[in-house]
C-alpha cells in the first residue's frame, strides 16, 4: 500500500470500527446466549481437569477451602494424565472435605452426563481451548487457567462457544479480581488523565537454574504413570509425536509446541490487567522483540523480551521483561496528557499515584502528586474463585471479571508478540474480520493524514470527559505556518498578522 494514497475517511472508518470494538467486544462476538441460574437449594458439582501445578495450588486448594468456608459446592471429580497427580488431588479433596470425588481417566468421561456442574482446567497451555470448548458445549461452566488458548484462531473459537453456549467462563488471571483496576477505568473515562496514550507493564524475575526449570523432574515421571499420547494431544491434533521427555512433560513453559514462555504465561497477567484498566482491548499492531541471551539450557523461548501494541484509539502499550533480572523492573503505569498513574510491582495493590504534568501543559492550578486508596485484597485467587461461582450460582457470564472477550483481547497482544519476535515481522490485527495481516506503511501514513486533517484525538470506549485533555493550544505564530501561494504567504490569505 503507498503511504502517500490514504483516503482518511477510510481510516476513520476502520479506527471508529476498531475503537467501539475494542471496548464492546459483545458487538463482534454477538450477544452471549441465557443460561440458568442455581436454585436456591442447588450446589454446584465441580471437576479438576489437570489438578497438577496451578490445578492443585490454586484451584483444588482454593476451592476446598471454600467448600469448607461454606460455598455451595462439592468437589466431586478428579482427571490427570499423571496418576501421582490425580491421587494425590483426590486425597486431598477426601482429607478436607470428607467425601472422596471420583478418578476419572479421560476428561470427556467427566463432561458427558450430569456428573459435573462446572469444571476447573489446569492443563498445559495447547489443551485449554479445546476442553474448555467441549466443556461449554456439554453444558458445564468453566474456569480456565491462564493464558485462555495457545493460539489466537482457538482464542476466537472458546469466545464463540462461550457466546453461544450461554455458559459462564472465567480465565485465572486472577488480578482481574482486584478493585483497582475499576477504580482506575472509571478516572480514565471522567478525564483525569487527560487524553490516554500509554501504558507499559512488566514481569521481572530471575532465576540461577532458568525460568521454569525449577518444576522439578523425578523418576515417578515414566511412560507407566504418564499417559503421554495423550498429554501430547496427538490423536487430537494438538501436538506432533515425540520420545517421553520428563523436562518436556514438567517444564512445557518452555517449549514453543505447549507454551510461549514469558509472552503467555507471564506477560498475559500484567496485559489483561491493563487492557481491564484502560478499557483497550484488541490492538491494531503489534511488535515483538528479544532473545536467550542467558539461558542456554536446551530451551524454545526467550529470556528477554518486549512486546509493542499500538491501539486504534490512539494508544500504545510496552509489555516488557527479562527473566535474569529481578531487582531493576520498570514500573507499571498508565500515562495521559494531564498525567499519569502508577502502580509500581506487583499485583499486591493498595491504592496507586497520580502524578500530574506541568500546570503550564494542564492549564490547571495547583495539581498536586496525590495517592488514591483503593481496597486491598488478601488473596486475589480467592477472590477470583468467588467471583466466578457467583456468577454459575447466578447464571451471569457477564459477571465474571474476566470472560473470554477479555482473554481473547490478551491473547491476541501477547500471541502477536511472540509471532513477531519469532517471525521478524510487525502484524496487524483486524478485529472484525479477524484477520492477522503483515503490517506496512499504512500504519504511520494514516496517523500523519489525522494530523494533516487537525482531526481530532480518539478514545477508550467509554470515555465521557469530552475534549478534556485532548485538545492542543497552538500558539498565534502557527497562522504563518503553511504554503506560500503565487509568491503569498499564508497570512496574506487569511488576513493574519505576526511579528
Amino acid at each position: 500500500m503507498n503511504p502517500n494514497n490514504v483516503d482518511r475517511r477510510d481510516f476513520l472508518k476502520v479506527t471508529a470500527a476498531g475503537t467501539a470494538a475494542a471496548g464492546a467486544a459483545a458487538a463482534i462476538f454477538g450477544a452471549t446466549a441465557p443460561t440458568r441460574a442455581l436454585g436456591a437449594n442447588e450446589r454446584l458439582r465441580i471437576g479438576f481437569i489437570g489438578p497438577g501445578g496451578r490445578g492443585f495450588g490454586a484451584h483444588v486448594k482454593t476451592l476446598a477451602k471454600l467448600q469448607k468456608a461454606g460455598e455451595k459446592i462439592d468437589l466431586v471429580a478428579v482427571n490427570d494424565v499423571y496418576s501421582v497427580h490425580q491421587d494425590r488431588a483426590a486425597e486431598f479433596i477426601t482429607k478436607e472435605t470428607g467425601t472422596p470425588p471420583k478418578k476419572v481417566d479421560d476428561y470427556r468421561e467427566m463432561l458427558a452426563g450430569d456428573m459435573v456442574d462446572a469444571v476447573c482446567i489446569g492443563t498445559p497451555d495447547h489443551w485449554h481451548a479445546k476442553q474448555s470448548i467441549d466443556a461449554m458445549n456439554a453444558g458445564k461452566h468453566v474456569y480456565c487457567e491462564k493464558p485462555m488458548t495457545h493460539t489466537i484462531g482457538e482464542a476466537m473459537q472458546v469466545v464463540d462457544a462461550w457466546k453461544s453456549t450461554g455458559k459462564v467462563m472465567q480465565v485465572g488471571v486472577q488480578s482481574t479480581s482486584l478493585p483497582i483496576w475499576p477504580k482506575v477505568n472509571d478516572l480514565i473515562n471522567e478525564g483525569k488523565l487527560g487524553k490516554l496514550l500509554q501504558f507499559q507493564t512488566e514481569f521481572f524475575r530471575n532465576s540461577i537454574m532458568g525460568q521454569w526449570r525449577y518444576y522439578s523432574l523425578s523418576k515417578e515421571m515414566s511412560p507407566q504413570t504418564i499417559n503421554w499420547r495423550r498429554w501430547l494431544g496427538v490423536d487430537e491434533g494438538l501436538a506432533p509425536d515425540m520420545p517421553f521427555d520428563r523436562a518436556v512433560y514438567a517444564q512445557w513453559r518452555c517449549y514453543w509446541p505447549f507454551g510461549s514462555g514469558m509472552y503467555t504465561d507471564l506477560f498475559v497477567h500484567r496485559t489483561t490487567s491493563m487492557l481491564k484498566a484502560t478499557g483497550l482491548r484488541f490492538p491494531g499492531r503489534v511488535v515483538g522483540a528479544g532473545g536467550i541471551f542467558l539461558e542456554y539450557d536446551g530451551r524454545d523461548v526467550p529470556d528477554v523480551a518486549t512486546v509493542v501494541a499500538d491501539y486504534h484509539e490512539g494508544a500504545q502499550a510496552i509489555i516488557t521483561a527479562t527473566m535474569c533480572c529481578e531487582e531493576t523492573p520498570i514500573q507499571q503505569l498508565i500515562r495521559g496528557h494531564y498525567g499519569s498513574f502508577v502502580f509500581g510491582n506487583g499485583e499486591d495493590f493498595s491504592g496507586f499515584e497520580f502524578v500530574p504534568e506541568r500546570s503550564q501543559v494542564t492549564q490547571i492550578r495547583d495539581q498536586k502528586r496525590e495517592r488514591i486508596e483503593v481496597a486491598k485484597v488478601g488473596d486475589s485467587t480467592e477472590a477470583h474463585f468467588k467471583n466466578f461461582l457467583e456468577a454459575c450460582y447466578a447464571g451471569r457470564p457477564d459477571m465474571c471479571n474476566n470472560p473470554p472477550d477479555l482473554g481473547a483481547a490478551a491473547i491476541v497482544t501477547v500471541n502477536l508478540g511472540a509471532q513477531s519476535y519469532r517471525e521478524g515481522k510487525a502484524f496487524y490485527w483486524n478485529a472484525e474480520q479477524r484477520k492477522v495481516t503483515e503490517a506496512d506503511a499504512s500504519w504511520a501514513a494514516n496517523w500523519e493524514q489525522m494530523s494533516k486533517a487537525r482531526a481530532k484525538p480518539l478514545h477508550v470506549a467509554g470515555w465521557k470527559a469530552g475534549d478534556t485533555g485532548s485538545l492542543l493550544k497552538e500558539p498565534e505564530y502557527m497562522a504563518l505556518a503553511g504554503p506560500w501561494i503565487d509568491g503569498k504567504p499564508p497570512e496574506a490569505a487569511s488576513g493574519a498578522g505576526g511579528n
